[in-house]
Protein backbone atom coordinates (compact mmCIF):
# COMPACT_ATOMS: atom_id res chain seq x y z
CA UNK A 1 0.00 0.00 0.00
CA UNK A 2 1.09 3.59 -0.71
CA UNK A 3 4.28 2.39 -2.47
CA UNK A 4 3.46 3.62 -5.97
CA UNK A 5 2.24 6.94 -4.57
CA UNK A 6 5.35 7.23 -2.39
CA UNK A 7 7.65 6.47 -5.32
CA UNK A 8 5.99 9.16 -7.45
CA UNK A 9 6.28 11.76 -4.67
CA UNK A 10 9.92 10.88 -3.95
CA UNK A 11 10.74 11.06 -7.66
CA UNK A 12 9.08 14.49 -7.91
CA UNK A 13 11.10 15.83 -5.00
CA UNK A 14 14.42 14.68 -6.54
CA UNK A 15 13.97 17.30 -9.27
CA UNK A 16 14.44 20.08 -6.69
CA UNK A 17 17.93 18.93 -5.69
CA UNK A 18 20.72 21.37 -6.35
CA UNK A 19 18.51 24.45 -6.21
CA UNK A 20 19.64 27.24 -3.90
CA UNK A 21 16.10 28.29 -3.17
CA UNK A 22 12.62 26.87 -3.57
CA UNK A 23 10.79 28.97 -6.16
CA UNK A 24 7.49 28.65 -8.00
CA UNK A 25 9.24 27.70 -11.24
CA UNK A 26 11.27 24.87 -9.73
CA UNK A 27 8.45 23.31 -7.71
CA UNK A 28 5.67 23.50 -10.30
CA UNK A 29 6.68 20.22 -11.93
CA UNK A 30 7.07 18.54 -8.53
CA UNK A 31 3.64 19.74 -7.43
CA UNK A 32 2.09 18.44 -10.66
CA UNK A 33 3.64 14.99 -10.08
CA UNK A 34 2.49 14.93 -6.46
CA UNK A 35 -1.04 15.95 -7.50
CA UNK A 36 -1.18 13.12 -10.07
CA UNK A 37 0.26 10.60 -7.60
CA UNK A 38 -2.41 11.40 -5.02
CA UNK A 39 -5.27 11.35 -7.54
CA UNK A 40 -4.11 8.02 -8.97
CA UNK A 41 -4.00 6.66 -5.40
CA UNK A 42 -7.72 7.46 -5.17
CA UNK A 43 -7.35 10.41 -2.79
CA UNK A 44 -10.41 12.68 -2.87
CA UNK A 45 -10.01 15.54 -5.38
CA UNK A 46 -10.85 18.32 -2.90
CA UNK A 47 -8.32 16.86 -0.43
CA UNK A 48 -5.63 16.75 -3.14
CA UNK A 49 -6.34 20.35 -4.13
CA UNK A 50 -6.13 21.60 -0.54
CA UNK A 51 -3.03 19.53 0.23
CA UNK A 52 -1.03 20.72 -2.79
CA UNK A 53 -2.06 24.34 -2.21
CA UNK A 54 -0.83 24.20 1.40
CA UNK A 55 2.48 22.55 0.44
CA UNK A 56 3.10 25.11 -2.31
CA UNK A 57 2.18 28.04 -0.06
CA UNK A 58 4.51 26.90 2.73
CA UNK A 59 7.37 26.02 0.38
CA UNK A 60 7.45 29.13 -1.79
CA UNK A 61 10.18 31.59 -1.02
CA UNK A 62 11.53 29.71 2.00
CA UNK A 63 15.22 30.26 2.40
CA UNK A 64 17.15 27.03 2.67
CA UNK A 65 19.01 26.81 5.95
CA UNK A 66 22.69 25.84 5.92
CA UNK A 67 21.83 22.49 7.50
CA UNK A 68 19.15 21.68 4.92
CA UNK A 69 19.16 21.16 1.16
CA UNK A 70 16.17 22.38 -0.88
CA UNK A 71 14.84 18.85 -1.43
CA UNK A 72 15.20 18.09 2.31
CA UNK A 73 13.25 21.20 3.23
CA UNK A 74 10.57 20.43 0.66
CA UNK A 75 10.20 16.80 1.77
CA UNK A 76 9.86 18.00 5.38
CA UNK A 77 6.99 20.28 4.33
CA UNK A 78 5.34 17.42 2.39
CA UNK A 79 5.76 15.07 5.36
CA UNK A 80 4.32 17.57 7.83
CA UNK A 81 1.28 18.14 5.59
CA UNK A 82 0.78 14.38 5.16
CA UNK A 83 0.81 14.00 8.95
CA UNK A 84 -1.77 16.78 9.20
CA UNK A 85 -3.91 15.09 6.56
CA UNK A 86 -3.74 11.71 8.34
CA UNK A 87 -4.95 13.19 11.60
CA UNK A 88 -1.79 14.57 13.24
CA UNK A 89 -2.08 12.68 16.56
CA UNK A 90 -2.31 8.97 17.33
CA UNK A 91 -5.77 8.24 18.81
CA UNK A 92 -5.66 5.02 20.88
CA UNK A 93 -8.56 2.69 21.53
CA UNK A 94 -10.20 3.16 24.94
CA UNK A 95 -8.38 1.11 27.61
CA UNK A 96 -8.44 3.44 30.64
CA UNK A 97 -11.63 2.10 32.25
CA UNK A 98 -11.75 -1.05 34.34
CA UNK A 99 -14.62 -2.34 32.22
CA UNK A 100 -15.00 -1.46 28.54
CA UNK A 101 -17.70 -2.23 25.96
CA UNK A 102 -17.11 -1.46 22.30
CA UNK A 103 -19.35 -2.04 19.30
CA UNK A 104 -18.00 -2.86 15.85
CA UNK A 105 -20.24 -1.92 12.93
CA UNK A 106 -19.95 -1.74 9.16
CA UNK A 107 -21.24 -3.06 5.87
CA UNK A 108 -21.35 -6.76 5.03
CA UNK A 109 -18.00 -8.08 3.82
CA UNK A 110 -15.91 -5.35 5.49
CA UNK A 111 -14.22 -7.90 7.77
CA UNK A 112 -15.94 -7.10 11.09
CA UNK A 113 -15.91 -10.65 12.48
CA UNK A 114 -12.23 -11.27 11.72
CA UNK A 115 -11.38 -7.79 13.02
CA UNK A 116 -13.21 -8.53 16.29
CA UNK A 117 -10.86 -11.48 16.83
CA UNK A 118 -7.77 -9.49 15.91
CA UNK A 119 -8.80 -6.70 18.27
CA UNK A 120 -9.42 -9.10 21.16
CA UNK A 121 -6.03 -10.71 20.54
CA UNK A 122 -4.24 -7.33 20.51
CA UNK A 123 -6.01 -6.09 23.66
CA UNK A 124 -5.01 -9.23 25.53
CA UNK A 125 -1.39 -9.13 24.37
CA UNK A 126 -0.64 -5.42 24.60
CA UNK A 127 -2.92 -4.23 27.39
CA UNK A 128 -3.33 -7.45 29.39
CA UNK A 129 -7.12 -7.22 29.09
CA UNK A 130 -9.53 -10.16 29.36
CA UNK A 131 -11.83 -9.84 26.34
CA UNK A 132 -15.20 -11.38 25.56
CA UNK A 133 -16.41 -11.62 21.96
CA UNK A 134 -20.16 -11.21 21.47
CA UNK A 135 -21.92 -12.74 18.45
CA UNK A 136 -24.37 -9.95 17.61
CA UNK A 137 -24.89 -10.85 13.95
CA UNK A 138 -27.97 -13.06 14.33
CA UNK A 139 -28.96 -12.87 10.66
CA UNK A 140 -25.97 -14.66 9.21
CA UNK A 141 -25.51 -18.03 10.98
CA UNK A 142 -22.04 -18.37 9.45
CA UNK A 143 -20.97 -15.20 11.31
CA UNK A 144 -21.70 -16.79 14.70
CA UNK A 145 -19.84 -19.96 13.76
CA UNK A 146 -16.94 -17.96 12.34
CA UNK A 147 -16.63 -15.94 15.57
CA UNK A 148 -16.71 -19.13 17.64
CA UNK A 149 -13.92 -20.63 15.54
CA UNK A 150 -11.84 -17.46 15.90
CA UNK A 151 -12.45 -17.41 19.67
CA UNK A 152 -11.49 -21.08 19.94
CA UNK A 153 -8.24 -20.56 17.98
CA UNK A 154 -7.28 -17.66 20.28
CA UNK A 155 -8.63 -19.24 23.47
CA UNK A 156 -10.91 -16.21 23.94
CA UNK A 157 -14.52 -16.79 25.09
CA UNK A 158 -17.42 -16.10 22.71
CA UNK A 159 -20.94 -15.29 23.94
CA UNK A 160 -23.96 -16.17 21.79
CA UNK A 161 -27.70 -16.69 22.39
CA UNK A 162 -30.85 -17.24 20.35
CA UNK A 163 -32.43 -13.92 21.34
CA UNK A 164 -32.83 -10.37 20.08
CA UNK A 165 -29.56 -8.48 19.67
CA UNK A 166 -30.05 -6.05 22.57
CA UNK A 167 -30.89 -8.94 24.91
CA UNK A 168 -27.78 -10.83 23.76
CA UNK A 169 -25.59 -7.78 24.41
CA UNK A 170 -27.14 -7.16 27.86
CA UNK A 171 -26.71 -10.80 28.87
CA UNK A 172 -23.14 -10.80 27.51
CA UNK A 173 -22.19 -7.80 29.66
CA UNK A 174 -23.63 -9.49 32.77
CA UNK A 175 -21.77 -12.69 31.87
CA UNK A 176 -18.50 -10.80 31.41
CA UNK A 177 -18.80 -9.19 34.84
CA UNK A 178 -19.59 -12.55 36.49
CA UNK A 179 -16.59 -14.18 34.80
CA UNK A 180 -14.24 -11.25 35.66
CA UNK A 181 -13.78 -10.39 31.98
CA UNK A 182 -13.10 -6.69 31.42
CA UNK A 183 -13.42 -5.94 27.69
CA UNK A 184 -16.58 -6.72 25.70
CA UNK A 185 -16.34 -6.58 21.89
CA UNK A 186 -19.71 -6.70 20.07
CA UNK A 187 -19.71 -8.03 16.50
CA UNK A 188 -22.84 -6.65 14.81
CA UNK A 189 -24.73 -7.46 11.61
CA UNK A 190 -23.82 -5.86 8.32
CA UNK A 191 -25.82 -5.10 5.20
CA UNK A 192 -24.92 -4.68 1.55
CA UNK A 193 -25.87 -1.04 2.02
CA UNK A 194 -26.98 1.24 4.83
CA UNK A 195 -30.68 0.75 5.62
CA UNK A 196 -33.14 1.81 8.29
CA UNK A 197 -33.46 -1.66 9.91
CA UNK A 198 -29.70 -1.93 10.41
CA UNK A 199 -29.41 1.56 11.87
CA UNK A 200 -32.32 1.14 14.26
CA UNK A 201 -30.75 -2.00 15.66
CA UNK A 202 -27.38 -0.29 16.19
CA UNK A 203 -29.02 2.83 17.65
CA UNK A 204 -30.94 0.67 20.13
CA UNK A 205 -27.68 -0.84 21.39
CA UNK A 206 -26.03 2.60 21.62
CA UNK A 207 -29.04 4.02 23.49
CA UNK A 208 -29.30 1.21 26.07
CA UNK A 209 -25.69 0.16 26.59
CA UNK A 210 -22.89 2.23 28.08
CA UNK A 211 -20.48 1.96 25.14
CA UNK A 212 -16.87 3.07 25.43
CA UNK A 213 -16.49 3.20 21.65
CA UNK A 214 -18.41 2.73 18.41
CA UNK A 215 -15.87 1.65 15.80
CA UNK A 216 -16.66 1.47 12.11
CA UNK A 217 -14.91 -1.28 10.14
CA UNK A 218 -14.29 -0.18 6.55
CA UNK A 219 -12.97 -2.16 3.58
CA UNK A 220 -10.14 0.05 2.26
CA UNK A 221 -10.68 -1.35 -1.23
CA UNK A 222 -13.98 0.58 -1.42
CA UNK A 223 -12.02 3.70 -2.33
CA UNK A 224 -13.90 7.00 -2.18
CA UNK A 225 -17.23 5.25 -1.51
CA UNK A 226 -15.89 4.64 2.00
CA UNK A 227 -16.39 8.33 2.83
CA UNK A 228 -20.12 8.10 2.05
CA UNK A 229 -20.42 4.96 4.18
CA UNK A 230 -18.66 6.62 7.13
CA UNK A 231 -20.87 9.70 6.91
CA UNK A 232 -23.94 7.47 6.62
CA UNK A 233 -23.13 5.63 9.84
CA UNK A 234 -21.99 8.77 11.61
CA UNK A 235 -25.30 10.52 10.87
CA UNK A 236 -27.06 7.94 13.06
CA UNK A 237 -24.36 6.86 15.52
CA UNK A 238 -21.62 8.49 17.55
CA UNK A 239 -18.76 6.84 15.65
CA UNK A 240 -15.52 7.24 17.63
CA UNK A 241 -13.07 5.69 15.19
CA UNK A 242 -12.45 3.59 12.09
CA UNK A 243 -10.53 0.42 11.30
CA UNK A 244 -9.43 0.10 7.68
CA UNK A 245 -9.23 -3.55 6.61
CA UNK A 246 -7.57 -5.27 3.63
CA UNK A 247 -4.72 -2.78 3.47
CA UNK A 248 -2.53 -5.68 2.31
CA UNK A 249 -4.65 -6.10 -0.84
CA UNK A 250 -4.68 -4.16 -4.10
CA UNK A 251 -5.91 -1.00 -2.43
CA UNK A 252 -4.00 2.19 -3.32
CA UNK A 253 -4.49 3.55 0.19
CA UNK A 254 -6.04 6.85 -0.88
CA UNK A 255 -8.99 6.45 1.47
CA UNK A 256 -6.61 6.70 4.46
CA UNK A 257 -5.49 10.13 3.24
CA UNK A 258 -9.05 11.35 2.70
CA UNK A 259 -10.89 9.82 5.64
CA UNK A 260 -9.83 11.92 8.63
CA UNK A 261 -9.81 15.18 6.71
CA UNK A 262 -13.32 14.73 5.30
CA UNK A 263 -15.06 13.06 8.27
CA UNK A 264 -13.00 14.13 11.32
CA UNK A 265 -13.18 10.50 12.52
CA UNK A 266 -9.77 9.08 13.50
CA UNK A 267 -8.31 5.93 12.01
CA UNK A 268 -7.46 3.67 14.95
CA UNK A 269 -6.14 0.54 13.24
CA UNK A 270 -5.13 -0.88 9.88
CA UNK A 271 -5.86 -4.50 9.03
CA UNK A 272 -2.71 -5.72 7.28
CA UNK A 273 -3.24 -9.49 6.92
CA UNK A 274 -5.74 -12.28 7.51
CA UNK A 275 -3.71 -13.54 10.47
CA UNK A 276 -4.91 -12.81 14.00
CA UNK A 277 -1.91 -10.53 14.65
CA UNK A 278 -2.53 -8.57 11.44
CA UNK A 279 -3.86 -5.43 13.11
CA UNK A 280 -1.62 -2.37 13.43
CA UNK A 281 -2.26 0.76 15.46
CA UNK A 282 -2.43 3.83 13.24
CA UNK A 283 0.21 6.53 13.84
CA UNK A 284 -0.09 9.43 11.36
CA UNK A 285 3.60 10.42 11.55
CA UNK A 286 4.82 6.86 11.09
CA UNK A 287 2.50 6.37 8.13
CA UNK A 288 3.67 9.61 6.49
CA UNK A 289 7.28 8.48 6.85
CA UNK A 290 6.49 5.12 5.30
CA UNK A 291 4.78 6.80 2.33
CA UNK A 292 7.93 8.89 1.78
CA UNK A 293 10.29 5.88 2.26
CA UNK A 294 11.71 7.32 5.49
CA UNK A 295 11.10 4.02 7.28
CA UNK A 296 9.21 3.10 10.42
CA UNK A 297 11.83 2.15 12.98
CA UNK A 298 9.48 2.69 15.94
CA UNK A 299 7.04 0.07 14.65
CA UNK A 300 9.90 -2.38 14.11
CA UNK A 301 11.09 -1.73 17.69
CA UNK A 302 7.59 -2.36 19.05
CA UNK A 303 7.33 -5.65 17.15
CA UNK A 304 10.72 -6.71 18.51
CA UNK A 305 9.74 -5.79 22.07
CA UNK A 306 6.71 -8.09 21.76
CA UNK A 307 8.81 -11.18 21.03
CA UNK A 308 12.26 -10.49 22.50
CA UNK A 309 12.78 -9.64 26.16
CA UNK A 310 15.05 -6.76 27.11
CA UNK A 311 17.41 -9.12 28.97
CA UNK A 312 17.74 -11.42 25.95
CA UNK A 313 18.40 -8.45 23.66
CA UNK A 314 21.14 -7.14 25.99
CA UNK A 315 22.80 -10.56 26.22
CA UNK A 316 22.81 -11.00 22.44
CA UNK A 317 24.12 -7.45 21.92
CA UNK A 318 26.94 -8.07 24.42
CA UNK A 319 27.91 -11.29 22.63
CA UNK A 320 27.92 -9.50 19.29
CA UNK A 321 30.12 -6.79 20.78
CA UNK A 322 32.59 -9.32 22.18
CA UNK A 323 32.57 -11.42 19.02
CA UNK A 324 31.32 -14.51 20.88
CA UNK A 325 27.99 -14.69 19.03
CA UNK A 326 27.75 -18.32 17.82
CA UNK A 327 25.30 -20.51 15.89
CA UNK A 328 23.51 -21.44 19.12
CA UNK A 329 22.77 -17.73 19.65
CA UNK A 330 21.90 -17.35 15.98
CA UNK A 331 19.36 -20.19 16.26
CA UNK A 332 17.66 -18.55 19.26
CA UNK A 333 17.61 -15.16 17.49
CA UNK A 334 16.32 -16.84 14.33
CA UNK A 335 13.41 -18.42 16.22
CA UNK A 336 12.54 -15.05 17.75
CA UNK A 337 12.69 -13.30 14.35
CA UNK A 338 10.18 -15.82 12.97
CA UNK A 339 7.69 -14.63 15.59
CA UNK A 340 7.81 -11.12 14.10
CA UNK A 341 5.83 -12.35 11.11
CA UNK A 342 6.92 -12.33 7.44
CA UNK A 343 10.44 -10.90 7.27
CA UNK A 344 9.67 -9.00 4.05
CA UNK A 345 7.11 -6.93 6.00
CA UNK A 346 9.88 -5.87 8.39
CA UNK A 347 12.26 -5.03 5.53
CA UNK A 348 9.63 -2.69 4.02
CA UNK A 349 9.75 -0.59 7.20
CA UNK A 350 13.47 0.14 6.92
CA UNK A 351 14.47 3.68 5.83
CA UNK A 352 15.18 3.77 2.09
CA UNK A 353 13.72 0.28 1.54
CA UNK A 354 12.17 1.22 -1.80
CA UNK A 355 15.29 3.12 -2.88
CA UNK A 356 17.47 0.07 -2.11
CA UNK A 357 15.00 -2.30 -3.77
CA UNK A 358 14.41 -4.45 -0.68
CA UNK A 359 10.70 -3.61 -0.45
CA UNK A 360 9.79 -6.25 -3.04
CA UNK A 361 11.93 -9.09 -1.69
CA UNK A 362 9.96 -12.31 -1.25
CA UNK A 363 11.40 -14.60 1.38
CA UNK A 364 10.26 -18.19 0.97
CA UNK A 365 9.29 -19.66 4.39
CA UNK A 366 10.84 -22.93 3.14
CA UNK A 367 14.27 -21.26 2.97
CA UNK A 368 13.88 -20.18 6.60
CA UNK A 369 12.90 -23.75 7.53
CA UNK A 370 15.97 -25.13 5.69
CA UNK A 371 18.32 -22.85 7.66
CA UNK A 372 16.75 -23.96 10.92
CA UNK A 373 16.96 -27.65 9.91
CA UNK A 374 20.70 -27.31 9.13
CA UNK A 375 21.51 -25.69 12.48
CA UNK A 376 19.35 -28.17 14.40
CA UNK A 377 21.27 -31.03 12.76
CA UNK A 378 24.44 -29.79 14.47
CA UNK A 379 25.35 -30.81 18.01
CA UNK A 380 25.22 -28.08 20.67
CA UNK A 381 29.04 -28.14 20.76
CA UNK A 382 29.24 -27.65 16.97
CA UNK A 383 26.86 -24.68 17.17
CA UNK A 384 29.07 -23.07 19.81
CA UNK A 385 32.26 -23.88 17.87
CA UNK A 386 31.41 -23.77 14.13
CA UNK A 387 35.13 -23.59 13.30
CA UNK A 388 35.39 -27.38 13.93
CA UNK A 389 32.97 -28.14 11.10
CA UNK A 390 35.10 -29.97 8.54
CA UNK A 391 34.04 -32.13 5.57
CA UNK A 392 32.85 -35.25 7.44
CA UNK A 393 30.80 -33.23 9.95
CA UNK A 394 29.27 -31.14 7.13
CA UNK A 395 28.24 -34.32 5.28
CA UNK A 396 26.55 -35.64 8.43
CA UNK A 397 24.74 -32.31 9.00
CA UNK A 398 23.62 -32.20 5.34
CA UNK A 399 22.28 -35.75 5.55
CA UNK A 400 20.53 -35.09 8.89
CA UNK A 401 18.83 -31.92 7.61
CA UNK A 402 17.94 -33.26 4.18
CA UNK A 403 19.92 -30.45 2.54
CA UNK A 404 23.11 -30.41 0.46
CA UNK A 405 26.68 -29.82 1.66
CA UNK A 406 26.71 -26.72 -0.56
CA UNK A 407 23.80 -25.26 1.45
CA UNK A 408 25.61 -26.02 4.71
CA UNK A 409 28.72 -24.25 3.39
CA UNK A 410 26.64 -21.28 2.20
CA UNK A 411 25.04 -20.88 5.64
CA UNK A 412 28.42 -21.03 7.40
CA UNK A 413 29.88 -18.47 4.98
CA UNK A 414 26.92 -16.12 5.52
CA UNK A 415 27.31 -16.52 9.27
CA UNK A 416 31.03 -15.67 9.08
CA UNK A 417 30.21 -12.59 6.96
CA UNK A 418 27.62 -11.49 9.52
CA UNK A 419 30.10 -11.92 12.40
CA UNK A 420 32.71 -9.90 10.53
CA UNK A 421 30.14 -7.15 9.88
CA UNK A 422 29.26 -7.08 13.59
CA UNK A 423 32.94 -6.80 14.48
CA UNK A 424 33.40 -3.84 12.12
CA UNK A 425 30.30 -2.09 13.44
CA UNK A 426 31.50 -2.44 17.04
CA UNK A 427 35.00 -1.24 16.18
CA UNK A 428 33.63 1.82 14.37
CA UNK A 429 35.26 0.81 11.05
CA UNK A 430 32.00 0.01 9.30
CA UNK A 431 30.92 2.38 6.53
CA UNK A 432 27.46 2.50 5.00
CA UNK A 433 27.51 1.20 1.39
CA UNK A 434 25.70 4.30 0.06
Amino acid sequence: MFEYMGDRISSAIKNIRGMGKITESNINEAMREIRLALLEADVNYSVVKEFTSKVKEKALGQNVENSLKPDELFIKIVKDELVELLGREYVPISTKNNFEVIMLCGLQGSGKTTTAGKLANMLRKKYNRKPLLVAGDIYRPAAIEQLKQIGSSLNIPVFSEDKKVLEIVTDAINYAKEEKLDYVIIDTAGRLQIDEVLMEELKEIEKNVNLSEVILVIDAMMGQDAINVINGFNDSLNVTGCILTKMDGDTKGGVALSLRHLTNIPIKFLGTSEKMDGLNEFYPERMAKRILDMGDILSIAEKVEDVISEDDAKKQAEKMKKGTFDLEDFLQTFKQIKKLGPLENILKMLPGARNMGINNINIDPKDMAHIEAIILSMTPYERRHPEILKASRKQRIAKGSGRSVEEVNRLLKQFDTMKELMKQMNSGKFKMPF
